[in-house]
């Protein structure tokens, strides 16, 4: 019995083996077409797990005529990379593989980045964390950096059936027979990843006694039993957990409800109490806003319950809020307005304080006319009296654009509109 994982054995030995990622390893494509002019530089592959970060990285090493290293950020030392180095040294060049290189630290960094730079070291990092938000500028600047994604179904399948044909490094000796809905269910429920498809199939086929005719029979009971649930291929720490929190507030946006909810079951698969909790509330006033004032005091009341009760009962707060805040009118008039005056700050539209407007909480200001002609709003007839408040260089400036959402903010509207006509009409 061969012991080695089978996934680990049927890793691609050059790029013509690669299934999937054809975006990158496809006829004209950009790792094909590097390979193909023996002209390799320096990446990082980043993707979920299981979709073929390291099997490519061998498969394109494979497909060179120079020698390559594979190390891990985390395991490795740096005297294994000073070890690569002087290997490199005496062949002239050499690719290191390294896996995890998210957690390279400054020290091998250090090491690293000067023979990057001269060439001698060709860098194929593997990573399961986006490298633009985890991989340290300097290493990230020396290489090109491609996404992987999870493969298709029909992609799992095409492994799937190697493995089960594959004599040498597969289950090819093994009297197989397999459905073909135990073969779709492990295509299926793994998500995408075809480490777990694989290792799914193979504790089918260890775990399976021969029948009477000596054949190990995998029907869709046995493959439910070995891969019992869907890979889950997103945690609070990979690029796959940003995706779905901006799936989340935009199915919120877009008020689908059901897609939200979706969105929300993921994340609190995650455990990631915190970023659900902080997304919600920039929902509650980003996208709702004054449509529905009470959503962001109500979401937060949401926010400490769900803290206080943990998981699994603190689902149920977060759930009546992402309701109420899919099914609220939705509103960023404010927030607009605020871009809006910021925008013209940074452009340099900024102009003098009107006098009447000063401080003049000081001896000698009058003097100076600060605060001389202040009307002060109160002593007046509903604490509303025309005067300037913009400086002069902005004073007919507009930024607030009310939405007609409802009751609350139509009431605002109406105020806001009566007031601009009472403040640009001829009158004094």
């Amino acid at each position: 019995m061969k012991k080695q994982p089978l996934a680990y054995r049927m890793r691609p030995s050059n790029i013509d083996e690669v299934i999937g990622q054809q975006h990158l390893v496809g006829e004209g494509k950009i790792i094909r077409r590097m390979v193909d002019a023996g002209q390799l530089s320096s990446m990082i592959l980043y993707g979920p797990p299981g979709v073929g970060k390291t099997s490519i990285a061998q498969a394109i090493a494979g497909s060179t005529d120079t020698h390559y290293k594979l190390l891990n950020a985390v395991v490795n030392n740096k005297k294994d990379m000073e070890i690569v180095v002087e290997e490199a040294k005496m062949s002239g060049q050499l690719i290191l593989i390294l896996d995890e290189v998210h957690r390279l630290d400054k020290g091998k960094q250090d090491f690293l980045l000067p023979h990057l730079e001269k060439g001698l070291l060709i860098l194929i990092g593997a990573t399961t964390a986006n490298p633009f938000h985890s991989i340290n500028p300097a290493i990230r600047s020396r290489c090109q950096i491609f996404e992987l994604t999870p493969l298709t179904t029909d992609e799992i399948k095409v492994a799937l059936t190697r493995a089960l044909t594959d004599k040498t490094h597969g289950l090819g000796e093994e009297p197989v027979v397999i459905s073909d809905e135990a073969l779709a269910h492990f295509a299926f429920a793994c998500g995408g990843d075809v480490r777990s498809a694989l290792n799914g199939l193979e504790l089918a086929v260890r775990s399976t006694q021969p029948n009477v005719k000596g054949e190990k029979e995998i029907t869709l009971s046995v493959a439910e039993e070995c891969i019992q649930r869907k890979s889950f291929h997103h945690d609070k720490d990979g690029d796959a957990h940003y995706d779905v929190l901006s799936a989340f507030q935009k199915s919120i946006r877009g008020s689908d409800v059901n897609a939200a909810l979706h969105y929300l079951a993921r994340l609190i698969e995650a455990g990631d109490l915190v970023s659900i909790g902080r997304r919600l509330l920039v929902i509650a006033y980003e996208d709702i806003g004054l449509a529905n004032p009470q959503a962001g005091p109500r979401t937060l009341a949401a926010i400490e319950a769900a803290e206080r009760l943990g998981f699994p009962e603190g689902r149920i707060p977060l759930a009546n809020a992402v309701v109420e805040l899919c099914l609220s009118p939705k509103s960023n008039s404010a927030y607009v307005a605020l871009d809006a005056a910021i925008a013209d700050i940074r452009k340099g539209h900024v102009g003098s304080v009107p006098a009447h407007l000063k401080d003049a909480h000081y001896k000698g200001a009058e003097q100076l006319g600060r605060g001389i002609g202040y009307k002060y709003p109160h002593d007046y007839e509903r604490g509303w009296v025309k005067q300037q408040y913009l400086p002069d260089s902005l004073k007919s400036r507009a930024y607030y654009e009310p939405k007609r959402t409802g009751k609350f903010e139509d009431a605002l509207a109406d105020v806001y509109e009566k007031l601009r006509k009472s403040t640009f009409s001829k009158e004094s």
